[in-house]
């Protein structure tokens, strides 16, 4: 018997907006592997890269694998051809796929995976880190996917979700998802907070399902396996499914925004985190967006707030003074505006105290004094008594220090939702009394 070999794959952009989805890919991959008698190390994972790169695809996800097999060359010739067989070339897919053999991933890997979360990687960097490392890789089009390839095989994790993606029976890609919303909205109630982002009560809409013409029929997410597996359970629908496939993710984790962003830089498309001073009074414009500005280390930076974060009314509170902490991504200069960070969440450090001058009370009524005119003081209607001077009072800010999230309609992948501000997922080794992955009766 042949010696096993633990086999590392990382795959990315095998979709375009017209269709396909690099999680379905990994869902028909596992699917073969899994005749083929390997063992699979880990859950695969679907890591999310910075989500301002203009060129992305929906999500920005790519898929790692992590195998034993005693066949490394015929899981790679069969890896390889499903790459071709699925990716939507056509419509513009630019796929890239990597092989890694080896029992550990050098820290090379791990730095590559954090650049690609909050900053612009191009492909012949991407080139180069596989030449250099002597990876084994294959890609159509520009390339571009090694990024990603490169990124889902070397991610170190921080902080973990998981997410069970389900999906559709061929003959219903592209036709409207039938899902039953009251059963989406029981199993949040039910599985709460160990599952998010499923169900927006304030306006009952489901977030699980995708809009567009892709596999994926719906995708819970939550803290682990178990959780996301039982959830799915409780969810109805008016259609047969395929299957599904449990994958570990970064989603729900902020992991994009742990990067600094140099205020005398301000690169386009980079994520990240910037505090200053609000250096210019919010103004709202059309399409009731707010834009203002702070000033960081003597650098000053435009700032948008668009209208469905929902925290516009937040912004349109600050004043100029206030001490803030904003997370986003920089958006390349435009005509009408210089390069913005569009704000994806403000944390209030310190707020500026406001006043103002009114008329003074009364000593002995306790009661606002009236004006007698011009530089003629004020006087109290009921003992007659004056006073010169107006007062100075503190008026109360509508906002008040601490963070802002945007709606939960308005998330991103990787924004970290309210319920998970301050906790980290733990790690999980994977589970095979778990049914982690599931191919359902026709």
């Amino acid at each position: 018997m042949s010696q096993q070999t633990v086999l590392h794959i990382g795959f990315d952009d095998t979709d375009s907006p017209k269709g396909m989805c690099t999680t379905y890919l990994a869902f028909k991959i596992v699917d073969t592997l899994r005749k083929e008698n390997v063992e699979f190390l880990d859950y695969p994972r679907l890591i999310r890269f910075n989500p301002n790169i203009p060129w992305k695809t929906r999500g920005n996800g790519a898929v790692g694998l992590s195998i034993k097999t005693n066949e490394p060359d015929k899981i790679k010739q069969m890896v390889r051809h499903m790459v071709k067989s699925y990716s939507d070339t056509k419509n513009g897919a630019n796929p890239g796929l990597v092989f890694y053999q080896n029992n550990t991933i050098p820290k090379d890997f791990a730095s590559f995976s954090e650049l690609a979360l909050w900053k612009l990687i191009n492909r012949s960097f991407a080139k180069q880190f596989v030449s250099k490392n002597n990876l084994e890789s294959f890609y159509l089009g520009n390339g571009q996917g090694l990024v990603g390839a490169v990124g889902a095989i070397g991610y170190s994790f921080s902080d973990r979700t998981f997410e069970l993606l389900s999906y559709r029976k061929k003959k219903q890609f592209g036709k409207k998802r039938q899902i039953i919303p009251q059963s989406v909205r029981v199993m949040q109630e039910k599985t709460y907070p160990y599952t998010f982002n499923s169900y927006d009560k304030k306006t009952g809409r489901v977030l699980i399902t995708p809009h567009g013409p892709d596999p994926v029929f719906y995708g819970v997410r939550g803290e682990d396996p178990k959780t996301v597996v039982d959830a799915s359970k409780l969810i109805q629908t008016n259609e047969k499914l395929d299957g599904y496939l449990v994958f570990k993710t970064n989603q729900g984790t902020n992991d994009h925004l742990k990067n600094k962003i140099d205020s005398s830089e301000l690169k386009p498309y980079t994520s990240g985190v910037i505090s200053g001073v609000v250096s210019s009074r919010p103004k709202i414009e059309k399409g009731g967006h707010v834009f203002f500005s702070i000033t960081a280390k003597d650098y000053k930076i435009n700032c948008a707030v668009y209208r469905p974060t929902k925290i516009t009314t937040v912004a349109l509170g600050l004043t100029v003074g206030d001490e803030i902490r904003v997370g986003g991504g920089i958006k390349k200069a435009s005509k009408k505006h210089n390069r913005t960070l569009n704000v994806e969440f403000i944390e209030i450090l310190k707020l500026e105290k406001h006043y103002k001058m009114i008329n003074p009370l009364c000593a002995n009524c306790n009661k606002k004094m009236k004006s007698k005119g011009k530089n003629q003081g004020f006087e109290c209607i009921k003992c007659k008594s004056r006073e010169y001077k107006k007062i100075r009072t503190e008026i109360p800010r509508k906002i008040e220090p601490k963070l802002y999230v945007p709606a939960v309609t308005a998330h991103r992948h990787l924004t970290r939702p309210s319920q998970r501000i301050g906790k980290i997922g733990y790690s999980v080794r994977i589970n095979k009394s778990i049914p982690w992955f599931r191919i359902f009766e026709n």
